[in-house]
């Protein structure tokens, strides 16, 4: 007699939700954000950014019992557009018999959900708004010669030389801001100059140091002087005010002679 063969037969069945579950995660994890207490902004310069992305959201069958899986990969961006967290977040759940299914995937859900690292979240946001705060206060601390700002120890580099060398080095804060006086060109060496030091310019704030130049100026005898003006915010940005003077003869320096 030829021997019977069983067939085992496998049935799928899928269920339609609604909404559907890319609609229900989009506004449903919008919603457990705000009730978990982080605030929801909409300024894309100073604003983190919170990307999270449903990658599981299954029942799977076994002979034991149906277990519901949700998978959520998430990861934060600081406000320089650099990613500073991530993680993979899961929920599972072991469905009891005649259990619905809605209320176990939902269980699983929020497991997914609490699985998330709220905490790091939040302590990377303190942090940064820490940050940004005091950055914003020193912007506006103001030099007074107290030597109790950040100006005030910012060390800049200062490389100035010329062709020929030996021409007289001076400078002056050039300002347009009320904050800043202008003032007399002052002797400060000979070419090659090289020196660091730090600014003592008062009323200077890092706020209001787009406002502010430093006019760099080149004498020789027999030259034509010559000068350079330097963005302060920019040589602040780059710890270094640096040029080189390729001086011209002065033809009624010439004649006299």
């Amino acid at each position: 007699m030829p021997q019977k063969l069983q067939k085992k037969i496998e049935k799928s069945i899928s269920f339609n939700f609604k909404p559907n579950v890319a609609d229900f995660f989009n506004e449903s994890f919008k919603r457990y954000v705000r009730n978990i207490g982080l605030a929801r902004g909409a300024n894309k310069n100073s604003d983190f950014y919170l990307r999270a992305i449903l990658r599981e959201y299954k029942v799977v069958d076994n002979v034991t019992s149906a277990k519901c899986i949700v998978t959520i990969q998430w990861e934060l961006e600081n406000p320089s557009h650099r990613m500073v967290l991530d993680g993979i977040a899961k929920g599972r759940y072991s469905m009891s018999p005649g259990q619905n299914i809605a209320d176990a995937l939902d269980k699983a859900y929020t497991r997914a959900l609490e699985d998330i690292c709220w905490d790091e979240i939040a302590t990377e946001l303190q942090r940064t708004s820490e940050t940004i705060k005091h950055a914003d206060m020193e912007q506006q601390k103001q030099v007074t010669g107290d030597g109790d700002t950040a100006l005030e120890h910012t060390i800049i580099r200062w490389y100035i030389i010329s062709s020929p060398a030996g021409a007289d080095v001076s400078w002056r804060v050039v300002s347009s801001t009320p904050d800043v006086k202008n003032t007399n060109a002052s002797y400060i060496g000979t070419t090659p100059y090289e020196t660091t030091e730090s600014f003592d310019i008062r009323g200077l704030k890092l706020s209001n140091s787009g406002n502010v130049q430093i006019e760099i100026t080149c004498e020789k005898p027999g030259y034509l002087p010559q000068r350079r003006r330097f963005n302060l915010r920019q040589a602040i940005e780059q710890r270094e005010i640096s040029a080189k003077f390729n001086l011209v003869r002065d033809n009624d320096s010439r004649n006299d002679e």
